[in-house]
């Protein structure tokens, strides 16, 4: 089992989470979709992650873009 979870790091609270069997892009995609409208963020918001290969496919991207989200990754091995 994965677990892929959205924390606001201003307050360090966990505000999206997803489980699932597989490690996909559909996993944190659904993570964020919760986050997302649990709390209707302002569009502008930065979401950070390593540079994994669900948070770098096509699919987590556009929903990025969808909701106006700026994605930043770190440098390899930094994370």
């Amino acid at each position: 089992m994965y677990l892929a979870i959205v924390m606001n790091l201003y307050s360090c609270r966990i505000v999206g989470w997803h489980i699932d069997k597989r490690m996909t892009a559909d996993l944190v995609s659904k993570a964020l979709m919760k986050a997302y409208n649990l709390h209707h963020p302002e569009k502008g918001l930065v979401f950070h992650s390593d540079r994994g290969s669900q948070y770098t496919s096509k699919r987590y991207s556009r929903l990025l873009t969808s909701y106006g989200i700026r994605a930043s990754m770190g440098d390899v091995g930094a994370c």
